[in-house]
């Protein structure tokens, strides 16, 4: 399954479980601005009511009566360049705006806003879907609403561009992390839960945080590919298959290249369940790309994938960072 063909299956920049916040929003009467970016689905009780109302799972604001709109700001947990935004409008019907737009900018600050998404009109209880054609890098986005209403969920596709002077201080560093430009380029199966989560900071908390693939019942097994943040040497690789005690993979191995070319063997090792591994690799090869065949199938938590850039790699990250201020 090639993930490639559309902007939603690229990271979620603006997650919560990734480092994103909801910094201001200008009200939030019946729903509180911080669920636009949870991370799961959201959920709906018709039968739920408090003091404000109906009870959503989203950011809702009131009835406005005067000229004006509604916006929330959000600080994007990795900045980077954005592929697409969904304005997700999931279980508001009757009460959905009839219009939004989103505008981003760069800065530890919020200002300077440039469009991402003109004025455009929305449909109601839907995942809204817009590409975004921009080579900025954008560190915050405002979400306006017109006139005033709810939404569910704001989604930010796109991909990590990390700053070259934190990795040139930092030194090694996880070169297949989200935040620091990993993205799952294509991938075998993804019944369960997304690959894309085995690139998220921090230990999963649960089984529905990794990454898990449907049962197997040919021959062959699943797999994942993904491009690195910038080219670099791998020196410890670490598989995580946290809380997956019945279904974590028997084996797995690990192969890399450098911008498509042959595959270069890394590792190939038995896997324990509910376990952090964590494996030393001797005289790594530069490797921009990896891929990651587990057998026959099952699922991980996390990959992480230690190590330093290459002089090309830096050179690489330093030519992109120019071209997105």
């Amino acid at each position: 399954m090639d993930v490639r063909g559309d902007f939603r299956e690229l990271p979620d920049l603006a997650l919560r479980t990734l480092g994103g916040s909801v910094v201001s929003a200008n009200d939030e009467a019946f729903a509180a601005r911080e669920n636009l970016i949870m991370p799961a689905p959201p959920a709906f009780d018709p039968a739920s009511f408090g003091h404000k109302g109906k009870v959503y799972d989203g950011w809702e604001t009131r009835r406005r009566r005067s000229p004006g709109h509604d916006e929330a700001v959000v600080r994007l947990g990795a900045p980077g360049l954005v592929r697409g935004i969904v304005v997700d409008t999931t279980w508001f019907t009757g009460n959905y705006p009839p219009e939004a737009a989103v505008d981003g900018c760069a800065g530890e600050v919020p200002g300077d806003w440039f469009p991402l998404v003109p004025r455009t009109a929305l449909k109601g209880d839907s995942e809204n879907a817009f590409d975004v054609r921009c080579d900025r890098r954008v560190t915050h986005v405002r979400l306006r609403i017109l006139p005033d209403g709810g939404v569910a969920r704001l989604r930010v596709h796109g991909e990590a561009l990390p700053d070259p002077a934190l990795w040139a201080a930092l030194g090694t560093v996880d070169l297949a992390a989200t935040e620091n430009g990993g993205v799952v380029r294509d991938c075998s199966n993804r019944f369960y839960s997304s690959p894309q989560n085995l690139l998220l900071p921090g230990p999963a908390r649960s089984m529905g945080e990794g990454w898990e693939t449907a049962r197997r019942r040919g021959a062959g097994n699943d797999w994942v590919e993904i491009g690195l943040g910038v080219e670099g040497r791998i020196a410890v690789a670490e598989l995580d298959t946290g809380y997956f005690l019945h279904n974590a993979p028997s084996t797995a191995t690990l192969r890399g290249r450098v911008d498509g070319g042959p595959w270069q063997d890394l590792l190939d090792t038995p896997l324990e369940p509910d376990t952090r591994h964590r494996f030393v690799l001797a005289g790594p090869p530069p490797v921009s790309e990896v891929r990651l065949d587990i057998h026959p199938d099952g699922g991980l938590s996390r990959l992480r994938l230690w190590g330093a850039p290459t002089e090309t790699g830096r050179e690489a990250l330093h030519s992109r960072w120019q071209a997105a201020l």
